[in-house]
């Protein structure tokens, strides 16, 4: 999903660009519309310089997306630069919108991301969404999509593409959800329930942050391991500046590993889950906390506070978590370990005993431990900006689509 521009695969659109004229001219317009949008703004003489093609092939490739309403010209460079000012060119703030949507255990999350990377609209339930159907869910998610989608329309953009993330196993075919324990959901064909007219992606909201880290996080390596904390726990594998899915798609159910086979059940059928220690409710229960809608913020507040059982909760919550890290780290050889999700906000408690684990445990040198910035927003704007990008690397498609 995150293929560099040179491959034939544009990350989101799972089919390859044939390597013909047209299929040089497809992947011309997507490296034009990267170096724009890497950068801000640039002239075609700039970008020209970037991508290694002639003036004249490049400002034949930027009419074309002027027109497409991709990209747009701000007028001329700013003085001081050497020579005829060029016209300065920029990503559209109009035009097509990545719209990104979570189902979370306890939320259903909506929003629209302009090919600028900019949130431009967006809509939050809260409630719980544990053992319901999935058509009463999907229904309301629906209706929440069609109000950011609205609210959207109203600055000028489009729906490019749908996708939703979710706390489960989700098919290859990028639409089923074959099995969410914490919702109770099994072989569920979200592309029959969802509002259609949009290409639709469906995938693990742990795979969702971990590219919002990779997209939109300062500084992050080619290669990490992202873990999304929050009632459930989810991980995932960035290798080279792409997701390791494994044989059906299912890698990283980090929350599944068992950390004490003996210990209590889990939703998934198995004991001793990493989950049932180091998740949300799985915190709250060892501090003696009645549930809440913020539990993360009350906990971090009775924490800094200097609550005795907040914190040993959290000190064995850190713990759990670094057992399962070492296995994964030993296996993998991360970079580094990026810790996203709701339980990124409790890090200053987490993280002492889980660095301690990891330190003891680990076969190689320390693999350090950093915090995502996103918290637990990474994975609906991954699932936005996963849209923008598949626009971003075929521009072409939204010339066919009009």
């Amino acid at each position: 999903m995150t293929a560099p521009l040179h491959e034939a695969r544009p990350p989101g659109t799972g089919r390859a660009l044939p390597d013909t004229q047209q299929g040089m001219r497809r992947r011309n317009l997507a490296r034009v519309m990267h170096a724009v949008s890497a950068e801000g703004s640039l002239s075609r003489a700039a970008v020209a310089s970037r991508i290694g093609l002639t003036r004249a092939a490049v400002s034949t490739l930027v009419d074309e997306l002027i027109r497409w309403g991709l990209l747009e010209e701000l007028g001329p460079e700013r003085p001081g630069r050497v020579g005829r000012p060029g016209s300065a060119l920029a990503v559209s703030g109009r035009g097509p919108a990545g719209i990104g949507a979570e189902i979370g255990v306890d939320h259903l999350a909506v929003c629209a991301v302009d090919l600028r990377g900019e949130v431009r609209a967006r809509a939050v339930r809260r409630g719980g969404n544990r053992g319901r159907a999935p058509e009463p869910v999907i229904e309301e998610l629906t209706a929440l999509i069609h109000r950011v989608v609205a609210e959207a329309e109203q600055a000028e953009l489009w729906p490019a593409g749908l996708a939703v993330a979710v706390p489960g196993l989700v098919a290859r075919d990028g639409r089923t959800v074959v099995r969410a324990p914490n919702l109770d959901w099994h072989d569920t064909d979200l592309g029959a329930l969802l509002p259609g007219g949009w290409p639709l992606s469906v995938d693990n909201e742990a795979n969702f942050g971990a590219l919002a880290e990779l997209w939109l996080g300062a500084g992050t390596p080619g290669d990490f391991l992202h873990v999304s904390a929050e009632i459930g726990i989810g991980a995932a594998v960035v290798v080279d500046g792409r997701l390791l899915r494994g044989k059906r798609g299912f890698a990283g159910e980090l929350g599944h590993v068992p950390v004490r086979p003996d210990g209590p059940p889990c939703p998934c059928g198995g004991r001793g889950c990493l989950e049932q220690y180091a998740g949300e409710e799985a915190v709250r229960r060892a501090a003696g906390l009645e549930p809440r809608e913020d539990l993360v913020g009350l906990l971090a507040e009775r924490a800094g506070a200097g609550d005795g059982d907040v914190r040993a909760a959290l000190r064995d919550a850190g713990t759990a978590l670094g057992i399962a890290l070492t296995g994964a780290v030993n296996l993998l050889d991360p970079e580094t370990v990026v810790l996203g999700g709701a339980l990124a906000g409790l890090s200053p408690w987490l993280l002492p005993a889980l660095e301690t684990e990891l330190t003891g445990r680990t076969a190689g040198p320390a693999c350090p431990v950093t915090v995502s910035p996103l918290g637990p927003q990474g994975p609906l704007l991954g699932a936005a900006h996963s849209v923008v990008r598949a626009v971003l690397d075929d521009p072409a498609v939204v010339a066919e689509r009009s």
